[in-house]
Formats: structure tokens, C-alpha cells, sequence
């Protein structure tokens, strides 16, 4: 997974704006894909448009292709990878032709799915056989499959927080603070490390809201006047610690100055001791320092200080979920693809990520949740329609950088406020939203 390209500001308005309002185009059909009873129903060449432009590049996807040819001969894939993903398919989305199998974009409303994609069965169907189909179900059918699914935490280098005489997990953000302080004063590590200028990676911070409280709902709670920010809820916590470790001098200098892909090397070298990201990072992490010449194994993988009962928490959300186009001519055989590359392909595992198939385990990159009986909690999507509705009238943007960017810098003291002004004023947004979209 590289760095994710979005649109912004008015471009990305105009843009929701269009899909959701593109009635006309891509009618739903209501016919199913489904998959093929015998291999050979499926046949044509279909076209996937994907994200992973590192794994077109590298020939890694041709490779899957030719794997998924020996069960489905008169299938020809086609990959199309776009650097700009989200930009480029929702402007391709006002026509028909937007692929044969693509990644289901963020920007499409949930209620509008069966508008641009074709139904993969029942929830009832599907939802016992694969993690997170309610995030893609719209009146009982269920419109994508996900890639795969990721847990949130703490990417941490294990040989740094063992020089600052730390060996256990934190218990609790103040632990987590103190943690750091003790990095700072120990070592010559930058205590954490936000990733503040490509932005993308502060969204990873909302992937915490049911960690903290243990619930899997916690995410769905939001819908309504609720006030989020309030002490004791999530997300006053998550951005709390983000608040203290920054007010606190334990993250760079120059937020400014950060580098995704260099960020990758700084932690690998203990240049950097902790960021927050999901568990999809951890492979990477570890094949930075392979590269660097350090060991790998030093990259290891805490989750949110926060326990519940004494045990920790960690939510799994879904990644990109594919989907067949309702427009496709060969929709058999893009179920086939859909079907096989979530199923038999190994790619959860070689992204060392959490399966969709419910029947598959754990990566390894999560072996130590496993062992320390870390509770796995897969997010409810319940209500993920209304949640969104609301962030969008209330211009917060929990899966956007730009407030927390703000947080940062207030914070740090780059903008004027306190905490509590910064809170407050996120939470009269937001409960004035909830009224004003109804919910």
C-alpha cells in the first residue's frame, strides 16, 4: 500500500456530487453476479482497475493472473492501475465504462451502490462466509468483497523502547505519554512521528473508535447529536493523545517536514521509536529493514492503550472492497475474479493482513495480538450511511487529515486554542449537523 491520492476541497465536492447524482447512468439492473458452478461458464476478458500500482509494476498481479488461468482458462485479466485511484474513478463513473472489477470508491454513498454495481448475494449468503459484508450492504444485498481487512495500533521499534526500559505494552494513553518522555530522555529517537505533511496517515486515528471502549458499535453511536468529543467517548480520547504527545515536544520538530516513504527508513534505523497506522504497514516496516540492514523483527505491533476488563481492543475495518461493474458484459467471470482472488490467491497474507474468509487465520504479523489475547472486534457498518452524512454537513472529516492536521497544529502551537475550544467547537458541528441531516 503506497500513499493514497485523494481529491480535495471543491474538486472533491464536485466530484461526490456528480456520482451520487448520476442517476441515469448505471441504472440498476438488479441481476446478480454470481459465480460460476463450473469453471468454464466463465470466460471473456475483463478489465480490473486497481490502486496497487506497485504490484502492476512489479508484475505481481500478472503473476495472480496466471494463477487464477489455471482454474479459469477462458478468462483474460486485464489490470488498469491508477495513481490517483479515487480521482480517476469517480470522474470515469459518470460513464458506463468504469472497469469490469474495481475497488468500490470512497467517495460513492452507500445508498448509491446499487446504482453502479451488481449485487453478490444476500447478506444472509454472504455475511457468515466473509468479514466486513455489511460495510458494502445496501437492502439486504451485498454490493463488494473486501481485499482484505486491517487492525489499527501502534507500528513500534522494539530495540528503541527496549533502550528506554520499556518491555511492556502501555496500559493507558498516560503509560503511552509517559512511555515516550522516557524515549526522549533515553535514546536519540523521535518519540513518534505523525507523517503530518502527506496527511493520509493521521486518518488512521479514527480506526481506533471501538478500540478505546472495547465495542464494536462504537463507530455506529455517532450517528446523531451525540457530541463525540465528550470526555470518557472515543474519539476525546484518540485525539486527546494525539493532543498530549505533540503539546508535549515527543514528535518531530517540523511536522511540515515529514515524509511517508522516508518515514519508513527512520523507523527501521530507530531514527523513529512509534507511529499510528493500520496493521497493513507492518510488512512494509519490516522490508525497510531488511533494505537498511537491521532487523527485521524489531518492528513490532502494539495496540491503542486503552484496556477494557484488562484486556486490550483492537477494531478490524475493511479495506477496499471489490465490486463487479452493473454495466459489465461478463460478470460471471468477474465474480470468478472476485471469488478467487479472496479465496485462493494468498494476498491477505502475503500483505500480512486480516483475511475477508472468516475460515482463514490471523496473519502472522499478528501473531503477538494472538498470543497476548488481544480481543479482534469487527466494526459495525450499521450505520456507517448516516455517520458519513453527518461528517460531510458538518465539514469535520474523521477519514480526512485536514482536522487533525489542525489538532497538530493547535497543539503545538502553530494556530491559536486550547483543546477544549478545539473539542467543543468539533462537537457543535457535528451535533448541528445531526439535526440538519435528520438523524
Amino acid at each position: 500500500m503506497g500513499k493514497k491520492k485523494t481529491l480535495t476541497g471543491a474538486l472533491l465536492a464536485a466530484a461526490i456530487m456528480t456520482v451520487a447524482g448520476c442517476s441515469g447512468q448505471g441504472a440498476a439492473s438488479g441481476e446478480t453476479a454470481k459465480p460460476p458452478a463450473d469453471p468454464a461458464e466463465a470466460s471473456g476478458t475483463i478489465k480490473v482497475l486497481t490502486h496497487r500500482t506497485d504490484l502492476v509494476q512489479n508484475g505481481t498481479m500478472d503473476a495472480y493472473a496466471a494463477e487464477f488461468n489455471k482454474t479459469y482458462p477462458e478468462v483474460k485479466v486485464k489490470f488498469e492501475a491508477l495513481t490517483d485511484y479515487e480521482g480517476e474513478v469517480k470522474i470515469r463513473m459518470n460513464t458506463d465504462d468504469y472497469g469490469d472489477v474495481l475497488m468500490i470508491p470512497a467517495a460513492v454513498a452507500k445508498n448509491d451502490y446499487p446504482k453502479f454495481f451488481a449485487p453478490l448475494g444476500t447478506t444472509g449468503e454472504l455475511g457468515d462466509k466473509y468479514r466486513f459484508s455489511d460495510k458494502a450492504e445496501v437492502g439486504g444485498k451485498v454490493y463488494g468483497i473486501s481485499t482484505f481487512g486491517t487492525a489499527n495500533g501502534f507500528l513500534y521499534n522494539k530495540a528503541v523502547w527496549r533502550k528506554a526500559g520499556i518491555t511492556d505494552w502501555p496500559t493507558s494513553p498516560r503509560e503511552f505519554v509517559e512511555d515516550l518522555k522516557a524515549i526522549k530522555s533515553r535514546t536519540d529517537a523521535v518519540p513518534y512521528y505523525t507523517n503530518f505533511k502527506d496527511g493520509w496517515p493521521l486518518t488512521a486515528w479514527s480506526n481506533n473508535i471501538g478500540s478505546v471502549t472495547c465495542d464494536a458499535k462504537a463507530n455506529d453511536k455517532l450517528a446523531g447529536p451525540v457530541s463525540p468529543w465528550k470526555r470518557g467517548g472515543d474519539l476525546h480520547t484518540i485525539d486527546s493523545l494525539l493532543y498530549d504527545i505533540v503539546e508535549g515536544g515527543l514528535s518531530e520538530k517540523d511536522p511540515n517536514t515529514t515524509n511517508w516513504e522516508a518515514s519508513k527508513t527512520l523507523i527501521a534505523r530507530g531514527k523513529v521509536a512509534t507511529m499510528q497506522l493500520g496493521s497493513w504497514a507492518i510488512t512494509q516496516m519490516r522490508a525497510a529493514a531488511k533494505k537498511a540492514g537491521t532487523d527485521p523483527d524489531d518492528i513490532g505491533f502494539m495496540p491503542f492503550p486503552a484496556r477494557e476488563d484488562g484486556t486490550y481492543c483492537a477494531l478490524l475495518a475493511s479495506d477496499y472492497q471489490q465490486a463487479v461493474n452493473v454495466h459489465s458484459d461478463h460478470k460471471t467471470a468477474a465474480r470468478a475474479w472476485i471469488d478467487w482472488f479472496t479465496e485462493k490467491s494468498g494476498y491477505p497474507a502475503k500483505e500480512g493482513a486480516v483475511p475477508a474468509l472468516r475460515s482463514a487465520p490471523m496473519p502472522d504479523t499478528l501473531s503477538e495480538f494472538v498470543d497476548n489475547d488481544v480481543r479482534f472486534l469487527e466494526r459495525s457498518e450499521a450505520e456507517t450511511g448516516a455517520v458519513n452524512a453527518i461528517d460531510n454537513a458538518a465539514e469535520i472529516g474523521l477519514n480526512k487529515p485536514d482536522y487533525r492536521q489542525k489538532l497538530v497544529d493547535t497543539a503545538r502551537g502553530a494556530q491559536q486554542g486550547s483543546r477544549a475550544d478545539f473539542f467543543a467547537d468539533l462537537d457543535k458541528r457535528w451535533n448541528e449537523a445531526a439535526a440538519a441531516v435528520g438523524s
